[in-house]
C-alpha cells in the first residue's frame, strides 16, 4: 500500500537524520583512525602507531580507493581529485551502511532473517548469538558489530552488491553510539508501518538526497556540473498507480496480444487498455483494412469502429527482455516482475506453447511439474527478463535489493524454497578508472594479446558513461572496436588464433600456415572474446605479486561490470519502461548529446525516448513518464514528427499535470510501440 504524504515526511526527516549522523561518524573514523584529512590529503601509514597490522591494510585499501575513484573526478587539480573522492566514499560508505540496516529490517519483517535490527541490541538473534559468544568478542557493543558483520557474510552469497564484506564501504563499521541512534531513529513509531511495504527502499534512496541539497544545485548552476548532480537532480519516486498504467500497457498489453485476448491479466491489470467489444484480431499476415472516412462521425460512431489488432507471434517468457534505463529503485522492474509471474504460470499451461532462445525447448518441456516451474520462476524473471542502468552507484544496491525482495516473497507466498540467484542484471553505468600501469600490466598478463587490447579499447570508450549512461552508444563503438579486433586475430600467428579458442576454427586454412577463420564474424568473435576478457579479469584480480593488490581488484569487478552495460546496451528489447531525467544534460557530455541525437538534443527526456526506441525489437513498446511539454511546444516539433510518429505508434496517452512526481513539472505518461522496419 502507498505510503501517505505524513509517513513519507517522517520517513524523509528519520533518513536525513540517519545520513547526518553515519557520515559525521564515517568522517571521524576516516580521519582519527585512517589519517584521510577532510581536506582530501592523507598521513602517511607509517605515522598510523596506533594501527595494528590489520588496521594498516584497511588503511592501505582505503587510499587505494581513494586513487582509483580520484580518476573519475574532472578536476585537472590533483588534490581537488583527491578531496572530491574522500567525499564520495564518505557518501558511498554513509548509504551503504545505512541501506544494510534498512535491508536487515525489511528482511526480518518479512521472515527472511531472525530478529536483528528491530530492536537492536535486545533483538532475538543477537541475544542468542552473545550467549554463544561468551564474551569473547569484546563489550556488547563490539559483538553486535561482529553479529552484524556475519549477516552481511551471509547475505552477500547472492547480494554482494550490497553486503559484500571485502568492499572498501565496509571499511568503516558504524560505532556503536551511532548504531545505537540509527536504530533508534528506524523503530520509530511514526514510521512503524513502512516495513511492510516494498516501496519503503525506494523512498529510502531518494531521501537520502535532501530536497535542499537539490536546491542548491540548481541555484549553483541551471546545468548538472558532474553526474553525481544529474543523478541527484533526477532522483524522483514514481508513483505506484504510473508505474501500473506503463507497464500493464507495454509488458502486459505485449502478452494480452500473443494470447490474442485470453489471459489473467486482463484482471491483474487494472490499468490495461483493451476493447473486447470491437477488438478484432488478425490472422498471421493479415492486414487491416482500409481507415474509414471518420470526419462526421460521432463520438460513439467512434467508439464503435472495429480496433484490429496485429498478429503477435508467441514467445517463450524466458525470452522476454525488459529493461529500465534509469532504473533508481527498481519500480517498473518490480511491478514487471508481478506480471511476469503470471505469464510464465499461463505459459506453461499453453497447449501449443512457443520454444525458448535459450534451450530450444517449452517451459513444459523443462519443467515437468508446476511447482518445479514455481520454484524456478524468481530466479529466471531476474536472471533473464529484467535488467535496469543507472548512472547512480546506490541505484545498483537498491534495485538489486529490491528485486531479491520481491522473488523471496513470491517463493514465501507460493510455499516453495528459493534456490540461490544470480545478482540478475542491475548495472551502474560509470567510466573503470583508467590507471595506466594497472591496464599494461593486464594487457602484460593477458593471452592473447589481442583480448588485452580489445579490453582496453573498450573500457576506454566509457570515459562518459557516468553522465549519459545508455545514451553513450556504446554499441555502435563495440561494433567498430570488435571488427577491427577480429581483423587483428585473423592476421595473428595460429598460436596467438589458438590462445583465444581452439574449437573456434579447428580446420587449416588453404596454405596451412594459419586456421581457416572465413566462417567467423563480428557476432561469433564477439561471444568467444567476452568470455575470453571475463576470464581474464577474473585471473589478474587473483594475481597476488607486486603491490597494487586491491587496485587490480577494483579494476577487475569494475571491468566485469562494464561488460555487462555493454552487453545490455547492445541487446534489443521487448519493452523498455521509464522515468528518464529531464532538463539539460551535464556540461561535459552537451556536445556528444548533440551530435549524437540531433533531433532531441534539447532536453534528456526526449533523448531517452530517442534511444529507446533505437533499443526496441521492432513491434516492441516502450512505456515512459516526461515532462508534457514535449507534445505541444514547437521547440519539439522535430521529436514529434520524426521520432515519435515516424516510428513508433501512440498506444496510450495520459497527460497528468502537476503533483505526480516531487518536481516542479507537468508529466504525461504514454506507451509507444515501435513499428516494424522503423
Amino acid at each position: 500500500m502507498p505510503l501517505d504524504t505524513a509517513t513519507r515526511n517522517a520517513l524523509a526527516g528519520i533518513v536525513g537524520t540517519c545520513r547526518a549522523k553515519l557520515t559525521e561518524d564515517v568522517c571521524s573514523v576516516f580521519e582519527g583512525e585512517f589519517g584521510l584529512l577532510p581536506d582530501g590529503t592523507r598521513i602517511d601509514v607509517g605515522q598510523l602507531a596506533h594501527l595494528a597490522e590489520s588496521g594498516r591494510s584497511k588503511a592501505w585499501l582505503l587510499r587505494e580507493w581513494q586513487d582509483h575513484l580520484s580518476a573519475l573526478e574532472k578536476s585537472e587539480d590533483e588534490d581537488e581529485r583527491h578531496k572530491g573522492a574522500l567525499q564520495r566514499m564518505v557518501h558511498e560508505t554513509a548509504f551503504t551502511a545505512l541501506n544494510r540496516l534498512v535491508a536487515l529490517r525489511l528482511c526480518e519483517e518479512r521472515g527472511y532473517v531472525f530478529e536483528c535490527v528491530r530492536k537492536g541490541t535486545e533483538s532475538e538473534g543477537f541475544r542468542l548469538f552473545e550467549r554463544l559468544a561468551g564474551g569473547v568478542l569484546g563489550s556488547r557493543g563490539q559483538t553486535y558489530r561482529v553479529f552484524l558483520t556475519e549477516l552481511f557474510r551471509d547475505l552477500a552469497v547472492e547480494l554482494g552488491v550490497l553486503f559484500d564484506v571485502d568492499a572498501p564501504q565496509s571499511v568503516v563499521m558504524p560505532g556503536s553510539g551511532t548504531l545505537e541512534t540509527v536504530l533508534d531513529e528506524l523503530a520509530a513509531e511514526l514510521i512503524s508501518g513502512v516495513w511492510e511495504d516494498d516501496e519503503t527502499i525506494g523512498w529510502v534512496f531518494q531521501y537520502f538526497n535532501s530536497a535542499k541539497e537539490r536546491e542548491d544545485m540548481r541555484k549553483a548552476s541551471a546545468a548538472p556540473r558532474n553526474s553525481r548532480e544529474l543523478a541527484v537532480r533526477n532522483q524522483f519516486f514514481t508513483p505506484r498507480y504510473v508505474v501500473e498504467f506503463l507497464v500493464d500497457n507495454t509488458l502486459g498489453r505485449i502478452w494480452y496480444e500473443m494470447l490474442r485476448g485470453e489471459t489473467r491479466l486482463k484482471e491483474r491489470c487494472q490499468y490495461l487498455v483493451y476493447r473486447p467489444a470491437v477488438e478484432v484480431f488478425l490472422a498471421r499476415g493479415e492486414e487491416p483494412p482500409p481507415e474509414p472516412d471518420t470526419s462526421e462521425m460521432s463520438r460513439e460512431e467512434l467508439l464503435q469502429l472495429p480496433l484490429h489488432v496485429r498478429w503477435r507471434d508467441m514467445k517463450d517468457p524466458r525470452d522476454l527482455r525488459i529493461i529500465d534505463p534509469a532504473c533508481g529503485s527498481g519500480h517498473f522492474l518490480l511491478y514487471a516482475f508481478e506480471l511476469l509471474t503470471v505469464i510464465y504460470e499461463e505459459a506453461w499451461d499453453l497447449e501449443s506453447p512457443a520454444s525458448s532462445q535459450l534451450t530450444g525447448q517449452s517451459l513444459r518441456d523443462d519443467y515437468a511439474t508446476r511447482d518445479e516451474l514455481m520454484e524456478a520462476i524468481p530466479g529466471l524473471i531476474v536472471s533473464r527478463n529484467l535488467a535496469g542502468v543507472d548512472i547512480d552507484p546506490r541505484a545498483a544496491q537498491v534495485a538489486s535489493l529490491a528485486l531479491w525482495l520481491r522473488a523471496q516473497r513470491y517463493s514465501r507466498d507460493q510455499g516453495v524454497k528459493l534456490p540461490p540467484m544470480s545478482r540478475g542484471e542491475i548495472v551502474c553505468a560509470e567510466p573503470v578508472p583508467i590507471d595506466d600501469a594497472v591496464l599494461a600490466d593486464f594487457e602484460a598478463t593477458t593471452r592473447p594479446v589481442i583480448i588485452g587490447r580489445l579490453a582496453s579499447a573498450l573500457l576506454e570508450s566509457l570515459q562518459m558513461a557516468d553522465e549519459l549512461g545508455v545514451l553513450l552508444k556504446v554499441d555502435e563503438q563495440l561494433s567498430e572496436l570488435v571488427e577491427d579486433a577480429r581483423w587483428q586475430w585473423i592476421a595473428a600467428s595460429r598460436e596467438e588464433q589458438l590462445a583465444l579458442s581452439p574449437e573456434l576454427a579447428p580446420s587449416p586454412s588453404p596454405d596451412g600456415r594459419q586456421l581457416d577463420l572465413s566462417d567467423i564474424d563480428d557476432e561469433v568473435f564477439w561471444e568467444v572474446a567476452e568470455r575470453a576478457i571475463a576470464a581474464a579479469l577474473v585471473q589478474y584480480a587473483g594475481l597476488v605479486h607486486g603491490e597494487g593488490i586491491n587496485r587490480r581488484r577494483f579494476f577487475s569487478t569494475e571491468a566485469r561490470e562494464a561488460l555487462v552495460f555493454f552487453d545490455l546496451c547492445r541487446r534489443r528489447y521487448d519493452v523498455i519502461l521509464m522515468n528518464p531525467p529531464f532538463g539539460e544534460p551535464a556540461k561535459a557530455s552537451k556536445p556528444y548529446i548533440q551530435k549524437a541525437y540531433p533531433l532531441t538534443k534539447n532536453d534528456l527526456y526526449a533523448v531517452f525516448v530517442e534511444r529507446g526506441l533505437d533499443m526496441l525489437l521492432a513491434r516492441g513498446c516502450l512505456g515512459a513518464i516526461t515532462s508534457r511539454t514535449g507534445f505541444f511546444l514547437s521547440s519539439f516539433q522535430k521529436w514529434r514528427e520524426q521520432i515519435l510518429l515516424a516510428r513508433a505508434d501512440i498506444g496510450v496517452f495520459a497527460d497528468l499535470g502537476y503533483g505526480v512526481l516531487d518536481a516542479m513539472v507537468e508529466t504525461a505518461a504514454y506507451c509507444l510501440e515501435r513499428k516494424a522496419g522503423a
